[in-house]
């Protein structure tokens, strides 16, 4: 089969509008992924953050605790001095 110049040259460009729409697809193909980590990011983020509150909290909620015993174990010190005391 002979290829004339014309078809040859239809031939190129069809191969060059073939090369563009892949890349197009690629490229968009590219971003959708870029976005998409993005979001994934961003969730991650927004959770391991409400772990950290969560966990705040329970400390928090310990040290309060262990507040109120450190007070009461004073309390019960002052008592027994006083008694001591008052011997």
């Amino acid at each position: 089969m002979v290829n004339t110049r014309s078809q040859t040259k239809m031939a190129d460009n069809a191969n060059g509008d073939l090369l563009a729409d892949m890349k197009k697809f690629l490229e968009a193909g590219q971003e959708r992924t870029e976005k998409e980590q993005e979001e994934m990011k961003n969730q991650i983020r927004a959770h391991v953050e409400s772990q950290v509150g969560e966990i705040k909290d329970h400390v928090n909620s310990c040290i309060g605790r262990k507040e109120k015993d450190v007070q009461g174990g004073k309390r019960e010190i002052r008592d027994v001095k006083g008694k001591v005391q008052r011997k």
